[in-house]
This record gives C-alpha cells, sequence and structure tokens, in this order.
C-alpha cells in the first residue's frame, strides 16, 4: 500500500497537512486514492486505518 504526505499547508493559525494514501477495492481489485487534510498530528492515525 503506497502511502505519502504530500504537503504541508499554512492557513491564518491552523498548520494543516494533506495526505494521500492508495487504498485497493475489496470488490473489485482496483487501487483508489484517499486525500485528506488534517492536523499534522492526526496523520499516524489516517495511515494505519484500513
Amino acid at each position: 500500500m503506497a502511502k505519502k504526505t504530500v504537503a504541508t499547508l499554512q492557513s491564518k493559525s491552523k498548520r494543516l497537512t494533506k495526505a494521500i494514501k492508495m487504498v485497493k477495492s475489496p470488490k473489485t481489485g482496483a487501487y483508489t486514492f484517499v486525500e485528506s487534510v488534517m492536523p499534522p498530528e492526526m496523520v499516524k492515525d489516517f495511515f494505519s486505518k484500513n
């Protein structure tokens, strides 16, 4: 499974990170990309979830 933190975004007072991971569909076997913008502290949790 591919995973990558793409960018660190800054807005006014919050620091945010955009994370993208590749997830395999159990039904078709095709891979899709899941993107999310979150605080840097939550990145590890995002990648550890299936």
